[in-house]
């Protein structure tokens, strides 16, 4: 069984500062107590799927940990730049210590080497690869392009994954818990009202909607909106309670339009086959 961060990836994008901090052979490597060693604060990876780790720790029982830790030294011990899930796994095969090597790094450098080595070994999820690049830029002044630099990428593929922020509340649970992949939730950006976006996102994962046929719900439903501006005018607020709960029900766009003498209900559908759908929800909830 092989383990994590056997070298093989290229570092070919990686700045000069950056790779300044990748061991290389010959580095002088040392053993240290795992318990000497904190985690990285600015690590950008959240999740630790448990399989994967105990598959790791497995490993590390038989063989060590092939493949040092990057450490830079802190007022207590250490604290770890990259490495973590050998971290955790070492913890898990009861490893009293691991090799290390010892590196100065600055905040901004810890972030960026923590970055790379999830980025190329395909770790992170798109939303935590974009919160790690927004860190960069926010916190360290760094431009688009400068970030595109220092962790090997385009910066058109960074501009993308920054894009994936500007996701409303329930599509960015919808992504980062897999029901939608990142292409999914691009096309969906092209959405700018987030009620409606929301719904749309609803309706992909429940009818299993690919990412070219989201593409074109969402124009459908632009050109739908764009197509009534006068129902529009006619609301004097923005989206209500009851708006938001049909919409995630029905899974499209709808709009209360209030008079004096009450209102009328607005549905909007964009084919025959989700009218159908509308209907048989609508009979649904009825009984």
């Amino acid at each position: 069984m092989s383990q994590e961060g056997s070298g093989s990836h290229p570092r070919g994008g990686l700045g000069r500062g950056l790779d300044a901090l990748i061991p290389r052979p010959g580095s002088a490597v040392r053993d240290v107590e795992v318990s000497r060693i904190r985690p990285n604060p600015a690590q950008p990876r959240q999740r630790f799927e448990p399989e994967p780790l105990e598959e790791l720790a497995a490993s590390i029982k038989e063989h060590g940990v092939l493949q040092p830790l990057i450490v830079t030294r802190s007022l207590d011990g250490y604290t770890l730049i990259a490495g973590e899930r050998r971290l955790r796994a070492a913890k898990l095969a009861g490893r009293a210590t691991v090799p290390v090597l010892v590196k100065e790094a600055s905040p901004q450098n810890a972030l960026e080497i923590a970055l790379v080595e999830n980025v190329q070994r395909a770790d992170l999820t798109p939303l935590e690869e974009a919160t790690a690049y927004r860190e960069l830029i926010a916190s360290h002044n760094l431009t688009q392009e400068q970030v595109a630099t220092r962790v090997g990428r385009s910066r058109a593929a960074v501009t993308n994954r920054l894009r994936l922020l500007a996701l409303p509340p329930r599509a960015t649970e919808l992504l980062a818990e897999g029901s939608i992949s990142e292409g999914h939730a691009r096309a969906l950006l092209g959405c700018p009202d987030a009620t409606l976006l929301e719904a749309l996102a609803e309706r992909v994962v429940r009818d299993g909607l690919s990412v070219r046929q989201t593409e074109e719900l969402v124009r459908r439903a632009q050109a739908a909106a764009e197509a009534e501006p006068t129902v529009a005018a006619e609301s004097t607020s923005g989206p209500s309670v009851f708006e938001e709960q049909l919409q995630q029900a029905l899974g499209t766009r709808v709009q209360i339009v209030r008079s004096r003498r009450g209102g009328r209900l607005v549905v909007h559908y964009y084919d025959d086959e989700q009218l159908e759908g509308i209907v048989e929800a609508m009979l649904g909830t009825q009984g």
